[in-house]
């Protein structure tokens, strides 16, 4: 058995992982980094970059199709699914052998294979052993699927087979309308596929601002997409034609056929499989570890960072708690905050919130006045959205700090960051007009609130 001594050891390559690995080996520390498959890890290789990616050509096909807004005639514009998957995979491998790169440049020493705790200073993977000064586990998340009865005797999609899928299915059922949910079924919308989304709330996007949520549902409904709202599936068996959904709606019971169905209700931090329950680590009720400011769980020599902490199951979050608690080993002054995290729904419209939501300001009996101004207000906007509408809402104190702001349009994904900028460094609704703002800009729908 081959001991092998390294500053810091990493258990985990995705945001979190790689970005604690190269932090650290740009700041000169030697770094072992032990991912059991790829590198990039679930956002990279199976979630947030390809399912963009679907949505990119997804939306490209939609712009063609309704170019005859714009006055630009296009002949019946075509897709080709197997093509647009194996974009997706040509455009993750080249983000992947990116990461690789950037690691190798900082020296960071990349092992193949399941790491096992044995304690807060060693690892095993295979036959060797590894000893680290600071363990910084980052081991993400996985899809829940709940346990429906049936569901074992059904060939079900989670995003994994949706995302590799080549052959447009002839109907999809969406079980759960949350992010993942809404961005498929906004993707084989866009492919013409019958969709119906089947959510257990009343409304889609919990935790989104309820009123955007319902725009885009409507907007969607408009477009052909079924929802079944406070909704809760009973069991699933398969037919001749697919797979039938029992289901029960306020207290009556109902069924549907489709061809496919995509179980999109969540995800969960990956806890087991690596020797988390040695450690001994202080964990809420739901055995996820609890960690400081730092990223320090409650033994100092262990930092969790990402989605195995349970704060915020984001890939933008976990980068920056990543770099947190590098900071922190290398004694720079530095702690997470998260009352600046954005949140997107890549949907088309997308929909974007940073900041506080109206629901948390009532209940922390906040005075608040809210901004609520159509995007139409932006002359870039109308320029590029022909017939269609969008919103802005800014919700701030009675001073005028900036408490949450929540946008559907496009492209808010891109928009939100100015927001979360101004919320993270506790500015007023007037700091906006001390910018200028280039023009015409979609942006500038923030310097006309008031």
């Amino acid at each position: 058995m081959i001991y092998m001594k390294f500053q810091i050891a990493v258990i985990g390559g995705g945001p979190a992982g790689y970005t604690a690995a190269e932090t650290a080996g740009k700041a000169g520390m030697s770094v072992v980094l032990f991912e059991k498959n790829c590198v990039g890890g679930v956002c990279l290789n199976e979630g947030c970059i390809p399912t963009k990616t679907l949505l990119y050509s997804a939306k490209v096909y939609d712009t063609a199709c309704h170019a005859g807004k714009y006055a630009v005639k296009v002949e019946q514009p075509e897709f080709d699914l197997s093509k647009i998957v194996a974009r997706k995979a040509k455009v993750v491998r080249k983000l992947v052998l990116g990461i690789k790169n950037r690691l190798k440049d900082c020296c960071v020493t990349v092992v193949q294979g399941e790491a096992q705790v044995v304690d807060a200073h060693t690892i095993r993977c295979g036959e060797e052993s590894y000893e680290c000064e600071k363990l910084i586990l980052c081991t993400g998340s996985e899809t829940f699927v709940p346990p429906v009865p049936g569901i074992g005797q059904v060939d079900y999609w989670t995003h994994r087979e949706a995302l590799d899928n080549k052959e447009v299915p002839r109907s999809l059922a969406v079980v759960g309308g949350g992010v993942i949910g809404m961005e498929f079924a906004s993707f084989f919308c866009s492919l013409g596929v019958p969709v119906t989304v089947i959510e257990m709330m009343d409304e889609i996007l919990q935790g989104t601002d309820p009123e955007l949520a319902a725009l885009l549902r409507e907007e969607y409904t408009r477009r052909g997409v079924k929802f079944l709202m406070g909704t809760k599936v009973t069991s699933l068996a398969p037919v001749a034609d697919g797979i039938s959904i029992s289901f029960e709606k306020q207290g009556e019971v109902g069924s549907l056929e489709a061809h496919k169905v995509l179980m999109s209700v969540g995800r969960r931090p990956v806890t087991h499989g690596f020797g988390l329950e040695g450690l001994g680590l202080k964990c809420n009720q739901h055995g996820v570890p609890e960690v400081n400011e730092f990223m320090q769980a409650s033994l100092p020599d262990v930092y969790i960072c990402g989605d195995l902490n349970g704060r915020s199951l984001l890939a933008h979050t976990a980068v920056r708690q990543a770099e947190v608690a590098v900071h922190h080993i290398l004694g720079k002054p530095d702690k997470m905050s998260y009352r600046s995290i954005p949140s997107v729904v890549y949907t088309n419209p997308e929909i974007a919130s940073v900041g506080a939501s109206e629901e948390a300001l009532k209940l922390m009996e906040i005075d608040y006045r809210c901004i609520q101004l159509p995007m139409a207000y932006s002359g870039r906007f109308v320029a590029e959205n022909e017939g269609v509408n969008g919103v802005c809402k800014i919700f701030v104190d009675d001073e005028d700090y900036l408490l949450g702001v929540h946008l559907l349009g496009n492209p808010a994904s891109e928009l939100i960051v100015m927001a979360a900028m101004m919320i993270e460094d506790g500015r007023k609704l007037s700091d906006w007009k001390r910018y200028v703002f280039p023009h015409p800009t979609v942006g500038e729908i923030f310097r006309e609130a008031e």
